[in-house]
């Protein structure tokens, strides 16, 4: 009987810690956040908001993001399928490579992008030759987030291609389906939740990249100052408030999304 009442307040004790953990790391930063935001009343919250180099950083973030995501999702669709269907040399170290973005830290990714993009650098001398600069312009930014957000797309996927049952594609090609037919009919159907998820994953991570972006986007207002630099920016000119009214603003958007990916994946498991 001890035994189980010794077990039992081991239980609530462990459950206790990791709660107040989860409060301490999450839940009080999100408050505080919230509510210096309303520090000064919903006036001077919709004000920040809407105060015009503020408010152009945040839908400049939202159009690159959505840019980055949608090429993350080709191409990554089309690498977690070569890397799960195909066998070739080299295969294991690219599918260890996938992951190198979630270890290597944002600065040294926008460095490496600052390197290979800039005037001095192959690809850099070849766009001015054809009249246009990639470096602190908005494509910069474009490839900065499709770098810090590469895997996503793929680590959804790979589990769903591994999973699929060999048999319907056997079964769609007996019954005279092409290859386009039986891909668009029956793979990606159940490549779709991954996608979506992957996709979104992506999305809410490209709109708080800062490391990255900050070396190689120029901080021009209103052409490719970004959101989380503009609240940087904020921060350093000792606007704590219109900081965190943005920074709300993104921090609700990535809740939503992050909360719609949840639904998803608890949608397909007890379907």
């Amino acid at each position: 009987m001890s035994s189980m009442v010794q077990g039992r307040w081991w239980g609530w004790g462990f459950r206790s810690a990791v709660m107040l953990y989860f409060m301490i790391l999450i839940v009080f930063p999100i408050l505080g956040i919230y509510g210096k935001s309303m520090s000064e009343g919903w006036s001077s919250f919709v004000n920040n908001v809407t105060e015009p180099l503020a408010w152009k950083a945040v839908l400049l973030t939202i159009k690159l993001a959505i840019i980055s995501t949608i090429v993350n999702v080709l191409i990554g669709t089309m690498s977690a399928w070569v890397l799960i269907r195909y066998r070739f040399p080299g295969r294991r170290l690219l599918n260890s490579l996938v992951d190198l973005p979630f270890a290597l830290p944002t600065a040294v990714a926008g460095l490496m992008i600052l390197l290979l993009l800039g005037p001095h650098s192959f690809v850099g001398e070849w766009a001015e030759k054809l009249g246009f600069t990639i470096l602190f312009h908005q494509p910069a930014i474009i490839i900065a987030m499709v770098f810090v957000t590469f895997p996503f797309v793929i680590r959804a996927v790979q589990p769903l291609l591994e999973e699929m049952d060999a048999s319907e594609e056997e079964a769609a090609y007996t019954l005279g389906a092409t290859k386009a037919a039986t891909f668009f009919k029956v793979i990606l159907p159940n490549m779709l939740p991954g996608i979506l998820s992957g996709a979104m994953l992506a999305f809410s991570r490209a709109l708080a990249e800062f490391g990255a972006v900050v070396l190689v986007a120029g901080n021009i207002p209103g052409k490719t100052l970004i959101a989380s630099v503009y609240i940087f920016g904020e921060i350093e000119s000792d606007n704590a408030i219109g900081a965190t009214a943005v920074s709300v603003l993104l921090l609700t958007f990535s809740f939503i999304i992050l909360w719609t990916v949840n639904y998803v994946q608890m949608r397909r498991k007890n379907g």
